[in-house]
């Protein structure tokens, strides 16, 4: 068959985009502030708003940061978090395994009161005081990570987390020794950033985040810990290994 007369495949207006993004993010020293917003989507030849869009792209993995107000810089590259999700660990020691400094700001410890859903979370009745956590997670100086956990009092008391806390309730509770923890059961899924959690971690609301929502549970069962991590893609990199089932149906 003769295929010089097969026509090249169109490339999708948005594909041009992201070349044409790629390459001027490439050329840009890391540091420097791109052009502005206008005069961006005029060099491109595309609506703002579809600039916008293929701006998240490149912020969710790592290599721009907008700040309202203030620009779109290109990000000097650090090193990737990366784990296997078979065994829970805290985002400081991973950290520390690869050589990274991590830190931790906007530390808020809170009496609640749990209402329905939080009952159900941590299956304990409603109206039982409980303890939430919330902070961000930072890495070369840039917030990459916005986590919650909700504790019971007999577990964590606000008392406990205003000396010696790193920013990992597990760590803490491992350096503790008095609870032995059994086992984590962990809901992963793609989410859109809120405007609390947007300005937390210095990015656009409806920019996508990876939330892991997990259940920490003690050797007798049960539930010590309800947390929900909010990850920038482009700063975390998760794999699972799994088995294959040589068994024939």
């Amino acid at each position: 068959m003769d295929n010089s007369f097969i026509k090249p495949e169109k490339q999708h207006p948005f594909q041009k985009l992201q070349e044409k993004l790629t390459k001027l993010i490439a050329e840009t020293p890391p540091g420097d502030r791109l052009p502005a917003e206008p005069e961006l989507a005029r060099i491109l030849g595309v609506s703002r708003a579809t600039l916008r869009e293929g701006m998240r792209t490149f912020e969710g993995q790592g290599l721009i940061r907008r700040r309202q107000g203030v620009g779109t810089f290109v990000v000097p590259q650090s090193k990737v978090i990366e784990t296997g999700l078979e065994v829970l660990e805290s985002i400081e020691r991973l950290a520390n395994r690869i050589g990274l400094c991590v830190s931790m700001g906007a530390l808020q410890i809170k009496d609640v009161i749990a209402n329905v859903e939080d009952s159900e979370k941590l299956q304990v009745e409603e109206g039982t005081h409980l303890v939430k956590v919330s902070r961000v997670i930072y890495t070369d100086g840039r917030p990459v990570a916005f986590l919650t956990d909700l504790l019971p009092p007999n577990i964590l008391t606000e008392e406990d987390l205003q000396i010696g806390f790193n920013g990992s309730v597990l760590d803490f509770l491992l350096k503790r020794g008095n609870l032995k923890l059994s086992k984590s059961f962990t809901d992963i899924q793609a989410v859109v950033a809120s405007s609390e959690i947007a300005k937390m971690l210095e990015i656009q609301r409806g920019d996508v985040l990876l939330l892991f929502s997990a259940r920490l549970y003690s050797d007798s069962g049960a539930i010590v810990d309800y947390s929900n991590s909010y990850f920038l893609p482009g700063y975390f990199r998760f794999h699972v290994v799994r088995r294959v089932d040589n068994g024939i149906s």
